[in-house]
């Protein structure tokens, strides 16, 4: 038998490893989408005037956020490149390889000139460098969860994968904030001029930092077991459609609630703010820098609190939660003034806490480990385009159309209940694939004279969830 004392200097070992991988999928996630969420702030605060000018200023808005768009519709093409790559070279290349597209994306946004200086070709390149933004997130946040969550236990997954969760309230924390620091040192004429362009320009360090880290991590155990047993998938896409569509479909449908409240609490309540309320710039701002602040701390703990308790539970009462606030917060700002304002978007935001702390590991957990990497990646970008991707653009359309917020927050209920189907869909955790795993990867010891290169765990290839899909 296996010996089940562990070796305290290995103990340690792993400890560090593992904290080392947590902070490596907060910090690159925090990263990249520092870089989305700049833009998506730069869209609802000046990208109208500069690139898309319009004698109506809501054309103008709609406009911007069609390139918002664009950074989610080009997500897949990131999950399938990258997804299918991670589950084929590794997580740790592919990882690197996303930072450096959307730096490098996002860098370049920022000398790009605006269209009084170069027309029409303006607009489409930021079109171009937006959708290779996007294309770099889709293949990030399925490496990004797996980095964290399968170098830790488990049974504590909830927690673990909450790293990358951790990123894009940390990333729009530190973008509004650039973004805000900037507004109050600078003249009107000085941000719109120039101003806005420091927030993306500040990329080219963040990336570098980003990619210290994440050159010195090594492989994730699964992956090696992978490698070891020879079964990295040959069309690990093909696999997902055809093995495992159940738990796509879950996995996408969970998503979509999650990623309107979000759109609707960190993107377009700045321009229902200033344009609806008349309230300024800087107070919008401030709103949504309070909330981003307290999901720093409430993902991990949703994330740790699911692993406690019923992980689709405490995700669907949240989502219903989510699908009942709008009705409340609209009424709560009609008069105008920063308190109502902030406080119905921390309530927004703490009620996507306790979805999106627990979501990365239940996306994860529909999947069984050989097919992790791809089948996360298709989940995160197909939902983002059918949830965020369009969210902005339906709540300026629906504005516009209907001058009143009720279908905004009918849009919103209906979101919600689509993630309650796709958690009702979606299966809980199976920790006995990842127990094989670690026994994969460790094999029988040398004093079960085993060598240490073999195993006699069920192989990945031919994991009981997989054939019977």
């Amino acid at each position: 038998m296996h010996d089940t004392q562990q070796d305290p200097g290995a103990a340690s070992q792993d400890r560090s490893g593992i904290l080392r991988a947590f902070f490596a999928s907060l910090t690159g996630t925090a990263l990249e989408w520092y870089d989305f969420a700049v833009y998506s702030a730069a869209a609802a605060l000046v990208f109208g005037d500069l690139f898309f000018p319009s004698e109506d200023p809501l054309t103008g808005t709609l406009l911007a956020f069609s390139t918002y768009a664009v950074g989610y519709v080009s997500r897949p093409v990131g999950g399938i490149v990258f997804g299918r790559l991670g589950d084929v070279i590794g997580r740790k290349k592919v990882l690197i390889a996303t930072l450096v597209l959307i730096g490098a994306a996002t860098f370049l946004i920022g000398v790009l000139p605006t269209y009084d200086g170069i027309g029409v070709a303006a607009p489409i390149a930021l079109v171009v460098l937006r959708f290779a933004q996007g294309v770099g997130v889709g293949g990030e946040w399925g490496g990004a969860v797996l980095l964290s969550s399968e170098f830790g236990d488990p049974k504590r997954r909830g927690f673990y994968a909450s790293a990358a969760q951790v990123g894009p309230p940390a990333g729009n924390l530190l973008a509004n904030g650039v973004l805000a620091a900037l507004g109050a040192l600078l003249t009107e004429d000085q941000f719109m001029s120039w101003g806005w362009r420091v927030a993306f320009l500040v990329s080219g360090v963040l990336v570098g930092f980003g990619l210290w880290i994440r050159v010195k991590l090594e492989e994730t155990p699964v992956f090696k077991a992978m490698e070891a047993e020879k079964s990295r998938p040959a069309s690990p896409v093909r696999e997902v459609l055809t093995t495992q569509p159940r738990a796509l479909a879950a996995a996408i449908l969970s998503r979509v609630g999650p990623d309107v409240l979000y759109a609707m609490f960190t993107v377009f309540v700045l321009t229902y703010a200033t344009d609806e309320l008349n309230m300024s710039r800087g107070s919008a701002l401030t709103a949504v820098l309070v909330g981003s602040s307290l999901q720093l701390f409430m993902i991990p703990l949703a994330g740790a609190l699911s692993d406690r308790f019923s992980r689709r539970l405490l995700y669907g009462v949240a989502a219903v939660g989510a699908g009942i606030w709008p009705f409340v917060f609209f009424l709560m700002v009609r008069g105008g003034g920063l308190l109502p304002l902030m406080a119905g978007v921390v309530v927004a935001l703490m009620l996507h806490s306790l979805m999106y702390g627990p979501q990365a590991a239940f996306v994860a957990e529909q999947f069984t480990p050989r097919l992790r990497y791809t089948g996360s990646s298709l989940a995160y970008t197909l939902a983002g385009i059918i949830g965020g991707a369009v969210a902005p653009l339906l709540f300026t359309a629906l504005l516009g159309s209907f001058h009143s917020w009720i279908p905004l927050a009918l849009y919103l209920a209906v979101a919600a209940a689509v993630t309650v189907v796709g958690l009702c869909l979606g299966r809980d955790a199976s920790h006995a694939e990842d127990e094989d795993i670690r026994l994969v990867s460790a094999g029988p010891g040398p004093e079960d004279g085993g060598d240490p290169t073999t195993s006699t765990a069920t192989p990945l290839a031919t994991t009981k969830e997989e054939t019977t899909t």
